[in-house]
C-alpha cells in the first residue's frame, strides 16, 4: 500500500500551551476559547459553515511520542489497547473533537470548548449534526467503571516526548 499524505489547512489556537493539563475531552473544557487559523486558499470551503453550531475539527498530534499498542490511559491504572482508548500517542496520531463553533470572521473560526493545544494542525473540518453522529451507546467497554473519573480529568504529559 503506498503511503497517504495530508497537509494542514490551518492552525488550532488555544490557551493550553503544554499538553500537561490540558482537558482530555471537549466537555470537561466547557467554555475554553480558541480559534482556528484557516490558510487562505481554504477560506472558500467556509461558505455556509456558519449555520452550524458544532463543528468536528480533526487535527494531527503533532506532539504526540511514539505509539505503543498497549497504553495506561488517563482515567485507569490498567494498560489497554490502543484502539480502546483514546489516547494521542496512536499509530496514525489523528485527533477529533466537537467544539462550538461562535464565529467566523474571514479565515478565523471563533470557538469554544477546545481541548486542543495551541498550535495543532488542522486537517479537517465537517459539520456536526446529532442526527448523522451519535448512536445510542449501549457498552463503554473499560471505562463503565471510570467514566466518573471523566470531568476532573486532565492531561499529566504521558504522551508527550
Amino acid at each position: 500500500m503506498n503511503d497517504i499524505t495530508y497537509q494542514p489547512i490551518g492552525i488550532i489556537h488555544s490557551p493550553f500551551k503544554e499538553p500537561k493539563g490540558t482537558p482530555i475531552q471537549p466537555p470537561a473544557a466547557r467554555g475554553v476559547k480558541g480559534s482556528v487559523e484557516l490558510f487562505s486558499k481554504f477560506v472558500e470551503g467556509l461558505k455556509d459553515l456558519d449555520g452550524f453550531s458544532h463543528i468536528i475539527l480533526i487535527y494531527h498530534f503533532h506532539l504526540a511520542k511514539a505509539p505503543s499498542l498497549l497504553v495506561k490511559p488517563f482515567m485507569d491504572d490498567q494498560p489497554h489497547g490502543i484502539f480502546a482508548i483514546r489516547a494521542p500517542s496512536r499509530p496514525n496520531p489523528i485527533g477529533v473533537s466537537v467544539v462550538r463553533l461562535v464565529g467566523i470572521e474571514e479565515n478565523i473560526l471563533h470557538i469554544e470548548d477546545v481541548d486542543i493545544l495551541d498550535g495543532t494542525p488542522l486537517l479537517d473540518i465537517k459539520p456536526y449534526l446529532p442526527e448523522f453522529d451519535p448512536p445510542e451507546v449501549e457498552r463503554r467497554g473499560w471505562l463503565e467503571k471510570n467514566v466518573r473519573k471523566f470531568p476532573a480529568s486532565k492531561d499529566d504529559g504521558r504522551f508527550v516526548d
